[in-house]
């Protein structure tokens, strides 16, 4: 029933899935319809091209398929039943029925029945049952009226004298009798030609009857009765998502027209038409009664499909529902639950509305025993005092779930400045009618402010969990009922030895339910199953290497309590809080397994931009991992092969990914230099020596650039679940999806923000927000976002590689610059590309020019002191840079010494100008460097003549700009006339001195303290904004070139959602903005 009430299957649906309540007397098992759909039609094909053939045969060739055998005769029986039932007793019409069966019955067991009746007639009986066609043309032997009433099947009047046959003798049951309800199913055998691959039609609802049927057959623990199970709590913490969305937030359309509930509407199209349905069942008349009498339903409907607080307490509030069956199935009788199955088939009551003795006040108190479910929700006495939506909506959730505890911290203020701080748990009374207060903790101050919010949060609610265990549940996740049911199983595994000891954590397998929203979501959603399964799978047993990595694991309460707690809190530090648990249980003696009989949902950024805050946090709480005395001590601790396996599992993995990139850096920036400097020519050999040294360099620089290897997990997982077949079609269909350039962007992402935290410490919780993906990203946004971590290297890369190819002598034509340089350009590509390719609407040229329009506009406003970094490019600047003033001196002296590296090519490049005419003196970079302070003089300048001037005094501005372009052209004349300086040097001046320039803004952002109040440091930030621009202007050129050429945005948008389209989703029409109007009206 949980199944029609989440919405994912139809009533029709319901009644192919649900097994029958024995009524009829039939003798063969009752499978439930979606098994014996078509069967019946099938028989009728065998009957007819087997018509002449004896009984044996035909039987024989039926009763090969159990299914088809027992729809075969479950027909019968039923049609049999029915018209003996529909037919009054006492009626001369019922015993010609009654008559009629035993005549059949008889030549069956005589095994003459193909030789009796007409089996081709079966066809025309099937399709309408008549009484001419079943009595005078099923047989073979014509009998005339005579030879039918002696046979007792004729009526012995005639019809003038007693009307219509049977047309007085059918009497139907009453509407409410269970007697309806096998006509319906005798209806569907009889019709149906549905597939049982296709039933049920949603997928997620094929998927969770797959897996609850497969985990019954993995080795599951015995489970103890309810009385004597292990009791547990779940711990959600939650700060201010969403818990509900509003009919405002349904309702509001976006910049591209689209709305959240038409979204929503089109996503899960058949869900929708599902909850239309359940709902007229209920009384609605027609669907304009949603939004005026329905509105609470329809805010459920779309909330339980996004990330929200109130699908992730639906999903825990099956474990009470899940209990309280259990507990009534441990102690009921045969009778009691014959009555229950009743009441559920024939009411469509749900388990916690039953009228029975499983609603009474014992089950009750049994669940109120073993399970509690506590969401702390810090702020949620602030909420309430504000008048918050999200408080109301908390207090809605409270009223209708009677399990449910919610803890906050309430701040109490005692006047002169002075607060109290107090934990507090409340809950709804249904007695009282109203929220109740169950404790209040007096706490020595703020607990917020000790350390970061989520471990805080969890540390001051978790003394108000009960039982052995607690479970950590995220706000973004989700249950099942049917995985509730198995809970009890699950505990059992503290009792049992794992190696040597028992359990502390047991962890769980997850299901990554935002798969299907995007490409991104796609990848994200493999990416996160492989390391939910395999990953897991491999490191619980044999590597013994398991931490707490995250949620929903169940973890030994009072193992933890009485050893530091769930969480560690301290700031900066413990951003990935749950991976500290593991630490702490590892170093402690405790034994982390993994279970994969049981899974829980859990929801996953669906966009890139998302996804790329999520993996920076990710990546910069690992570099502080690596910073803290806990990864250590574990090294300390841990055996070699241990160590190991710990290592590439944790830290180890973020440690590739930077050295992957860094190397990848680090090659190129030797090649280049090597080419600058001559050493290639004159190390340059045979030709044969050169090719097998190229081949030798591109073999390994091709399987790192591309960064396949990110993607190895997954391919295998993908192997173990599905088979190599399918995991060979998901290979090809994710790379024409782009997934390559997708997983090559994420390595930078890991290596930017690893590498930077290692250097310069500072790691920040990064909120990911878990909307609907599907409204385009501003270029502003993507480059706010993108510019230090993908853009700059990758225009960095790109400049190296050109130079490279310019004057390396080890290049000799263009098949060996490709063969050396293609996965060095993919990586450029994708760097650059890949934050639009997965950015819908990107390519459409008018919201190009609208989006270079804004970074314009961003780029060159200024604001205020209070400006968000969104709506001012200085603030953005200052912001990025943060990590620069808080790093110490080491990292201060490391990040100069990065930054040479742009003064190095300089160096390189200015011998190459054609005006040094070969001279090798060190004088002539000396020299050169003239230019740059001429150059940055003038800048200068002009930068404050414009200041100054540029308002009051336009004139004055305006002379020194002519003067400034005038000495410009006389400076060029005079270099042209009295040197051999040519036009190929000017642009060689400017590949040496923009490096340069940017190099020496790197370098005083270093130095900001000494620097921002001196005179230059205006001219700094000016200085940085032109080269901001100029990075702006580098990136947008390919997409306004793609956005040009036509298809491309229609390319686009079929590679970003191909998986919606095969659904039959209408993306591109969505994305357009042409909603329709809706089938509904709106107050």
């Amino acid at each position: 029933m949980t199944f029609r009430e989440e919405d994912i299957v139809s009533d029709r649906e319901v009644e192919l899935l649900k097994l029958p309540e024995s009524y009829w007397d039939i003798r063969v098992i009752q499978w439930p319809c979606v098994f014996l759909s078509n069967e019946v039609l099938l028989a009728l094909r065998c009957a007819k091209e087997l018509s002449d053939a004896p009984d044996k045969r035909l039987w024989s060739k039926i009763s090969k398929n159990e299914y088809m055998r027992c729809a075969v005769i479950e027909a019968y029986d039923s049609v049999k039943h029915l018209l003996l039932t529909i037919v009054k007793y006492d009626t001369q019409e019922h015993s010609i029925v009654k008559t009629f069966f035993q005549e059949i019955d008889q030549w069956v067991h005589l095994e003459k029945f193909t030789k009796r009746y007409k089996v081709t007639s079966l066809g025309k009986i099937h399709e309408q049952v008549l009484y001419v066609a079943a009595i005078q043309d099923f047989t073979k032997e014509h009998r005339d009226i005579h030879q039918l009433r002696e046979a007792g099947l004729a009526p012995r009047t005639t019809v003038s004298s007693a009307g219509f046959l049977f047309e007085k003798a059918v009497q139907l049951p009453s509407p409410d009798d269970i007697f309806y309800q096998h006509v319906r199913r005798l209806h569907t055998i009889l019709t149906s030609k549905d597939s049982i691959l296709k039933i049920p039609e949603n997928h997620e609802a094929r998927r969770r009857i797959s897996f609850f049927s497969n985990s019954l057959f993995m080795n599951i623990p015995q489970a103890s009765s309810t009385g004597k199970m292990m009791a547990f709590s779940v711990l959600t913490p939650y700060y201010d998502e969403e818990v509900l969305y509003s009919e405002e937030q349904l309702k509001n359309v976006n910049e591209d027209g689209i709305s959240i509930l038409y979204y929503l509407q089109t996503i899960y199209a058949d869900e929708w038409r599902n909850f239309v349905e359940r709902m007229c069942w209920e009384g609605m008349v027609s669907e304009t009664e949603l939004w005026r009498t329905r509105s609470r339903d329809l805010r459920l409907w779309a909330s339980y499909r996004g990330q929200t607080l109130a699908r992730t307490a639906r999903g825990m509030m099956y474990y009470k529902r899940a209990l309280k069956l259990l507990a009534f199935l441990d102690s009921a009788s045969e009778m009691d639950i014959v009555e229950v199955s009743q009441q559920l088939r024939s009411m469509r009551l749900s388990i916690d509305g039953l009228s029975s003795e499983m609603s009474t006040s014992v089950y009750d108190h049994w669940i109120a025993m073993k399970f509690t479910y506590v969401v702390s929700c810090q702020l949620y006495g602030t909420q309430k005092a504000e008048k918050d939506p999200r408080g109301e909506d908390i207090s809605n959730l409270l009223e209708d779930n009677e399990a449910l505890r919610v803890a906050y911290i309430d701040e109490v203020s005692k006047g002169m400045a002075e607060n109290e701080y107090y934990s507090v748990l409340v809950k709804y009374d249904q007695k009282l009618q109203r929220e109740v207060e169950i404790y209040r903790i007096k706490l020595p101050g703020d607990p917020l402010k000790l350390g970061e919010g989520k471990p805080e949060n969890q540390n001051h609610a978790i003394i108000f969990t009960r039982g052995d265990a607690v479970q950590t549940i995220d706000m973004n996740q989700d249950h099942y009922f049917e995985e509730a049911l198995k809970m009890r199983n699950l505990l059992e595994e503290f009792k049992h030895n794992h190696g040597i000891r028992k359990p502390t954590v047991l962890g769980i397998r997850e299901h990554i339910f935002t798969g299907a929203v995007s490409a991104p979501a796609q990848f994200m959603c493999a990416q996160e199953t492989s390391f939910v399964t395999l990953g897991q799978r491999i490191m619980a047993n044999p590597l013994k290497i398991s931490m707490h990595y995250g949620h929903p694991d169940v973890l030994d309460r009072f193992w933890f309590l009485t050893r530091g707690g769930i969480s560690k809190g301290s700031r900066v530090l413990n951003i990935n809080e749950d991976i500290f648990a593991g630490f702490n249980c590892t170093l402690r003696g405790g034994n982390i397994t993994h279970h994969e009989y049981i899974q829980f949902g859990k929801g996953r950024d669906v966009g890139l931009n998302q996804i790329s805050v999520f993996e920076a946090k990710i990546a910069s709480g690992s570099g502080e991992q690596l910073l803290s005395r806990d990864v250590y001590r574990l090294g300390n601790m841990l055996d070699f092969f241990r160590m190991l396996s710990f290592f590439y599992t944790s830290v180890g993995f973020f440690f590739n990914a930077c050295m992957i990139v860094y190397a990848f850096y680090a090659f190129w920036w030797g090649q280049l230099y090597l080419a600058l400097s001559g050493f290639e020519s004159s190390m340059k050999s045979g030709e044969a020596d050169q090719n097998a040294a190229l081949l030798s360099i591109l073999s390994q620089e091709f399987v790192i650039g591309l960064g396949l290897f990110n993607a190895l997990p997954m391919i295998v997982e993908s192997i173990v679940e599905h088979g190599l077949l399918t995991c060979v079609w998901e290979f090809i269909i994710t790379q024409l999806q782009l997934s390559s350039l997708f997983y090559t962007f994420s390595l930078g992402t890991r290596a930017h923000y690893f590498g930077r935290t290692l250097l310069h410490d500072g790691a920040k919780y990064r909120a990911t927000g878990r909307g609907f993906a599907v409204q385009h990203k501003s270029f502003a946004e993507c480059y706010r976002l993108y510019a230090r971590s993908h853009f700059v290297k990758s225009i960095e890369l790109g400049l190296i590689l050109a130079v490279y190819s310019l004057y390396s002598p080890v290049v000799g034509s263009s098949f060996v610059y490709l063969a050396l340089t293609l996965a060095s350009w993919f990586l450029v590509v994708s760097w650059i590309l890949s934050p639009f390719i997965f950015n819908p609407l990107s390519f459409e040229w008018l919201k190009t020019v609208n989006d270079f329009h804004e970074f314009i506009n961003w780029l060159w406003h200024r604001g205020s002191v209070f400006e968000k970094a969104e709506h001012s490019w200085e603030k953005w600047w200052y912001e990025e840079q943060d990590h620069l003033r808080t790093t110490s001196n080491w990292g201060k002296v490391t990040e100069i010494i990065l930054n040479l590296r742009f003064f190095f090519f300089h160096y390189g490049m200015v011998y190459r100008l054609g005006s040094v005419a070969g001279s090798k003196s060190i004088a002539v970079y000396l020299l050169s460097w003239i230019y740059v302070v001429v150059a940055v003089g003038v800048y200068a300048i002009s930068t404050y003549t414009r200041i100054k001037y540029s308002v009051k005094a336009q004139i004055y501005y305006r002379l020194v700009q002519i003067l400034i372009f005038v000495f410009g052209i006389v400076g060029i004349i005079a270099l042209r006339m009295l040197t051999s300086f040519t036009i190929l040097d000017f642009f060689i001046c400017l590949l040496a001195f923009v490096p340069a320039g940017w190099g020496f803004i790197s370098i005083t952002l270093v130095l900001r303290p000494f620097l921002q109040k001196s005179m230059i440091w205006e001219s700094v930030v000016s200085f940085a904004r032109v080269y901001e621009m100029m990075f702006g202007v580098i990136v947008m050129s390919p997409v306004a070139v793609l956005s040009w050429i036509p298809g491309i945005q229609s390319m686009q948008t079929r590679t970003l959602f191909n998986e919606a389209f095969n659904r039959g989703v209408q993306l591109s029409y969505i994305l357009a903005g042409k909603m329709p109007q809706a089938d509904f009206d709106t107050p």
